[in-house]
């Protein structure tokens, strides 16, 4: 059984439940190690450290997950032990919010020419204090009946290709490492199956400073985390994971936790962390 989750979301982006409840959800679930990684902000660590105050058994990490796009639609990097206070990442990332927010309006006009009225105003109330994603929108046409399941969004009208979708401002992959890097992170690669090539980026990621690479990811098959796996020895990366939890969709989601994340995945990350200093190597 694993006992940790390094890819989670939350209220602070386009999860369902508040860093709060995350940090109690990860308890409940015996998590003794989890990751926030909301996207493209980092506006949920503060409460959920405090969450995580009240239970010394658990280990939180302040993370991100940072969007960047290539030219076969989209990756995302992970960044693990961020400098959450750090006021030249933050106005990047608030940045990179506007931007979505633009995407936002364009995409809920774009729907409209589709035949699905849904308002921006209620998009945004589905955000909340959020940063606005996707997710938000794919909320919104579920609720009115324009969609049958959560993935109906992505895959029929709002995912990269389809008739709704629309670019934003982004970094690249190189970008992102390097940023999570000046903020004094350790960057690793999210779901690589999303690359066209992933051991191509790999490649170019790794001299700049990427540090591992998600291989057990929910939904992989055992396969494909072989493949990286391999990918993730033969570049000298730590092979990470966890379930990009959101917690929107019950139907079909799976749980906060439920992905096997080896032990020795998080000594190695943790050991890195101590090494560079951000963390004190005792633990």
């Amino acid at each position: 059984m694993t006992t940790a989750d390094l890819h989670v979301h939350s209220t602070a982006s386009d999860g369902r439940f508040t860093p709060a409840e995350i940090v109690r959800m990860a308890v409940s679930a015996g998590l003794t190690v989890i990751a926030l990684t909301d996207h493209d902000t980092i506006d949920g660590i503060a409460p959920a450290l405090e969450a995580a105050n009240q239970y010394p058994g658990l280990r939180l990490i302040p993370g991100v997950e940072l969007s960047t796009d290539v030219s076969s639609g989209e990756v995302h990097v992970l960044g693990y032990f961020i400098d959450y206070n750090s006021q030249d990442f933050k106005t990047s990332l608030e940045r990179m919010r506007n931007s979505r927010a633009n995407r936002a309006e364009k995409m809920v006009a774009k729907l409209r020419e589709l035949g699905c009225n849904i308002e921006l105003e209620r998009v945004h109330e589905i955000a909340g204090k959020g940063a606005l994603g996707r997710a938000h929108i794919a909320q919104a046409l579920l609720e009115k009946g324009y969609i049958s399941s959560f993935k109906d969004a992505f895959s029929k009208y709002i995912g990269h290709g389809c008739p709704a979708y629309i670019s934003r401002e982004k970094l690249t992959p190189a970008e992102a490492v390097k940023l999570i890097l000046q903020a004094n992170g350790l960057p690793v690669l999210a779901h690589p199956f999303t690359a066209q090539n992933p051991e191509e980026l790999v490649k170019e990621l790794k001299v700049i400073g990427l540090v591992g690479m998600e291989v057990y990811y929910a939904g992989y098959l055992a396969s494909e985390m072989n493949i990286l796996l391999n990918i993730a020895q033969k570049y000298d990366l730590i092979p990470t994971g966890g379930t990009d939890y959101h917690g929107i969709d019950a139907s079909s989601e799976i749980t906060i936790g439920s992905t096997d994340v080896p032990v020795q995945s998080i000594e190695r990350l943790m050991a890195l962390a101590g090494q560079r200093g951000i963390i004190a190597p005792s633990l």
